[in-house]
């Protein structure tokens, strides 16, 4: 499936862009001000994190579906740890709370399962390549 994301630079910000995604409304994206941005909207490393995270609730909430388990929610918290990140290390800690889940197998089960989202599995065994190719205005 191919899908179109389009980010265009908001002119009076000095690097705050707008990105348009069809049949949503528009994100922003900025960087922090120590970076020589507003700080107005998350900066991309946030949307990278905030991907996995996201991923791995649907996957979750998705087999506990499945199963007809008694999942009401489930909560992520992402932690970052981007010190080594100029040496190529990028370390993300998840810590994942399933809400109405008691048993500790099933949620051990659910732990496994969103390790085996699509996002998860992009970041740890897929090979990415970006071609980046400049186009008139």
């Amino acid at each position: 499936m191919k899908q179109t994301i389009e980010i265009i630079s908001e002119r009076n910000r000095v690097h705050r862009q707008r990105v348009q995604i069809e049949g949503f409304e528009d994100l922003f994206v900025d960087v922090p001000k120590a970076f020589g941005g507003e700080d107005s909207a998350p900066d991309p490393h946030d949307y990278f994190d905030l991907s996995l995270g996201a991923c791995k609730a649907i996957t979750a909430q998705m087999y506990a579906n499945r199963k007809q388990w008694p999942l009401q929610g489930v909560s992520v918290t992402v932690n970052r740890d981007d010190s080594g990140e100029r040496k190529g290390i990028y370390r993300l800690e998840v810590a994942m709370t399933f809400h109405g889940i008691d048993d500790p197998d099933q949620q051990a089960r659910l732990e496994e399962i969103s390790d085996k989202c699509p996002i998860h599995r992009l970041m740890t065994a897929s090979t990415v390549d970006v071609t980046t190719l400049t186009v008139p205005a």
